[in-house]
């Protein structure tokens, strides 16, 4: 794993937003094929001017809330955005004849396993309003497409990180807060176990998807490693003071365990035979 530190703060205010920054998506504004519009997924006169303006062929929604702690404080937003949202962005897509539609959810659904992994026949067991609302995205566009024919596919993607992730997850709340000496907050003894799917395989494997993967099904995407929480804490430590050339121990010290948040699952595994066997696709970075 590479760690890079950089500042991402935007300039400009207008181009801040909650968990993304338009910042990142400088070298594609210049593109013919790329447009930006700040809006509600859950405004239905907005969506359908723009299905009506670019004349979409395909649909990728990867609009959600999604931050678990969140969820657990205030599940209002999620319903709003993750069940509502789609919901509409569904009607607009179908209105408008879209030829593929891919639903972007995630393992949390299946809630937690201890042993063995999830296929995607497992059953849905979602601990948290997160995971409960992602859920109910799934199954309305899996109603869809049974109800109307409507031609969507679903991918549920394990834990992903890389550059530019917002420093509410783990990994980069762990390299912001080593970086400025502040506590590194742990859950319960750091036992629980995850899964880590780097950000370009995930979007590689749903590229594929859009070309190959078959209408109403549903492709599992995973890592190729599980790590228990307070092992990766570590292995980023280690790399922190390699490069900062200061004592492991030193950093080990801002380890902070704390009271384990509620429904907290304690091991998210993914079977990803299906997309490998059907489409080809492996994941190429490892932790």
């Amino acid at each position: 794993m590479n760690v890079k530190c950089e500042d991402t703060t935007p300039r400009d205010p207008e181009r801040r937003m909650y968990a993304g920054n338009l910042e990142n998506l400088k070298d594609v504004e210049g593109h013919p094929h790329y447009r930006f519009v700040r809006g509600d997924i859950c405004d239905r006169e907005l969506l359908n001017t723009l299905f009506k303006e670019e004349r979409f062929d395909i649909v990728v929604n990867f609009a959600a809330e999604s931050h678990m702690d969140r969820s657990i404080l205030d599940p209002s937003p999620f319903l709003e955005t993750n069940v509502k949202g789609s919901q509409v962005l569904l009607e607009a897509a179908r209105a408008y004849g879209i030829k593929r539609f891919i639903q972007i959810s995630t393992d949390e659904v299946y809630g937690s396993i201890f042993e063995g992994r999830f296929t995607e026949e497992s059953s849905l067991r979602p601990s948290s309003p997160y995971a409960a609302s992602k859920m109910a995205a799934d199954l309305l566009c899996l109603a869809h497409h049974k109800t109307y024919r409507f031609p969507v596919t679903i991918t549920r993607s394990s834990n992903n990180y890389g550059p530019h992730q917002f420093p509410e997850k783990l990994i980069p709340l762990i390299i912001r807060n080593a970086l400025l000496a502040k506590p590194l907050p742990i859950y319960g003894n750091g036992e629980h176990v995850r899964n880590w799917l780097y950000v370009e395989d995930n979007c590689r494997a749903i590229a594929l998807v859009i070309e190959q993967g078959r209408i109403g099904e549903v492709y599992n995407i995973g890592g190729s490693e599980e790590w228990r929480n307070i092992d990766l804490v570590r292995l980023l430590l280690n790399l922190l003071a390699e490069r900062l050339g200061q004592p492991y121990e030193e950093l080990e010290k801002l380890i902070t365990f704390v009271k384990d948040r509620p429904g907290h699952d304690f091991r998210y595994a993914l079977d990803c035979s299906k997309i490998q066997k059907e489409i080809g696709w492996q994941p190429l970075t490892g932790i």
